[in-house]
């Protein structure tokens, strides 16, 4: 008889014993949200955006936290008011989606993702728009389908830099 001990794949690290939870930013978040940002803009994944900026819009974001950490991850939810011939009513977009890269592929991003879909539900939104210059996989597992600019908010589509090709993503809430 010939044994063999089974090979297994290398597990990830295991997560800091405490875990992230999902809150309103807050004005005094501004710099973390920079810092947090940085590395995405230096990939050309996300817009510059100074810390006032954070400071100024804090109240479109959600923040992932663990207890005594700094932010982990961020998510902006802007409400556009219907226009003229939008059949969804009011509809929101996702911006400045950002996870720590130490803390990606722990369920961090999903946490703020579901989070931030509860906050559209709450506040009766039609839709939710996204663009990534990414695969859009997270939002693609939650509902998120490819559209066009002509769907979305008129005033964000226009914002978005051709030269960055990103892909719009939606979902009907």
């Amino acid at each position: 008889m010939i044994t063999a001990t089974p090979r297994h794949a290398p597990l990830r690290p295991a997560l800091p014993v405490a875990t992230h939870s999902v809150r309103p930013a807050r004005a005094a978040d501004a710099a973390e949200l920079a810092v947090l940002s940085r590395p995405f803009v230096r990939s050309g994944a996300l817009r510059e955006r100074p810390a006032s900026l954070y400071a100024v819009h804090a109240a479109d974001f959600l923040v992932a936290q663990a207890p005594g950490c700094p932010v982990e991850g961020a998510v902006g939810l802007r409400v556009y008011p219907a226009g003229p011939g939008e059949g969804f009513g009011a509809v929101g977009v996702l911006y400045n989606f950002c996870v720590a890269g130490h803390r990606q592929g722990y369920g961090v991003g999903a946490g703020l993702l579901r989070a931030a879909l509860a906050t559209a539900r709450a506040r009766s939104l039609g839709a939710l728009f996204t663009a990534t210059t990414g695969g859009g996989d997270l939002f693609l597992q939650y509902g998120f389908a490819p559209t066009t600019a002509r769907s979305a908010p008129a005033s964000w589509a226009e914002s978005l830099d051709p030269r960055r090709d990103a892909r719009i993503l939606s979902t009907v809430l």
